[in-house]
Parts: C-alpha cells; sequence; structure tokens
C-alpha cells in the first residue's frame, strides 16, 4: 500500500509547484517584485545577464525620459519635482538574475542598471558593473539616453540588460565575454 501513495503523492507535488522553465518559478528581487510578479504595470522586469560575480547588491535606476534628465542626480530631479525611482536587491547567490522597477505611469523612461560589487553604495569604474537597454558597448563615455530610454505601457515590459564591467583604461566598460 505504501508503494501505491507514493507515485500519486509525486504526481501531486509536481502539479503543485511551477516548472523550472517557467515564469513563475523564477525569483524577482527588489522592492517592487510584487508588482512584476502580480502583472501590476506599468513596470518593467528585468533579467540581468553576464554578472562578474555574485557579490554586493544590484540597483536600477528610472529616469524621465529626457536625456537632460537622464542619470541626473536623484536629489535635483526630487528638487524640481520630477520623477526618479530606485530599486536596490541582493546578488542571489545562484539562479537567474531578476529585478522589477515600477513606473508611475505609461510613458517614455531611462532605465540604468549598475552592480554595486563593494556595497560602498558610490559606482566604482574599477570595480563596479554597468547596463544599459540596448547593450551597446558603453566604452568610456556617460550613456545617452536613446542608448537606455524604454516606453511603458501600461503592463510589464520584460528585458535584458547585459552586465558590464571595465575592460581597460582605454578601451572602457563592455561585457565580459564578447559573443
Amino acid at each position: 500500500m505504501r508503494r501505491a501513495v507514493m507515485p500519486v503523492l509525486l504526481a501531486a507535488l509536481s502539479l503543485a509547484a511551477p516548472a523550472a522553465g517557467d515564469a513563475r518559478a523564477r525569483a524577482i528581487a527588489g522592492g517592487d517584485a510584487a508588482a512584476c510578479e502580480l502583472q501590476q504595470g506599468p513596470a518593467v522586469e528585468v533579467h540581468i545577464t553576464g554578472l562578474k560575480d555574485r557579490k554586493g547588491r544590484l540597483k536600477l535606476e528610472l529616469y524621465p525620459g529626457t536625456e537632460e534628465d537622464f542619470l541626473k542626480d536623484d536629489r535635483d530631479l526630487v528638487a524640481q519635482g520630477k520623477f526618479f525611482r530606485r530599486i536596490w536587491a541582493e546578488t542571489p547567490a545562484t539562479g537567474d538574475v531578476v529585478l522589477c522597477i515600477k513606473a508611475p505611469h505609461a510613458g517614455r523612461y531611462g532605465l540604468f542598471f549598475t552592480h554595486d560589487r563593494d556595497g560602498k553604495n558610490k559606482f566604482s569604474v574599477w570595480n563596479d558593473g554597468a547596463g544599459i537597454v540596448s547593450n551597446k558597448r558603453l566604452g568610456s563615455s556617460k550613456p545617452r539616453l536613446a542608448a537606455s530610454d524604454i516606453v511603458l505601457g501600461e503592463g510589464v515590459a520584460v528585458i535584458t540588460i547585459r552586465a558590464q564591467y571595465l575592460r581597460g583604461i582605454f578601451s572602457g566598460f563592455g561585457p565580459l565575454k564578447d559573443s
């Protein structure tokens, strides 16, 4: 009788647990995770690839969709009454890296990712990583809005950002592995 119960129990458990490839099986990190998990947009679900390691914290920042405001100091944006949102998440030890960030309404935004490897909350070109929506090589200059803009509707947009790190003083930032 015990042998007859085991297959039924295993079958029931497999129905209750999402499959490894199922969207519900991944863990979404960050303070806005519920927005993506519950499909309550506007929001962006960001899959991060190419991390150098699993140290430190991850950060997403959502800026107004103007060149003037992209990567502007958040204190200045807030003082001017403009939108700015930042989420932090601990870097997961294993598995997929998925972050979520909410927007106040549908529209155009600039999205920027950083990997704060040393946990000092100050970007270090020597240690930390960064990424933009277009996944174009960052090089040595500050990215333009056109390389990192995203237009959001009322739902949840899903994108992939490939992390980039300093590859050399003259070559600037790029992905760790070119493919």
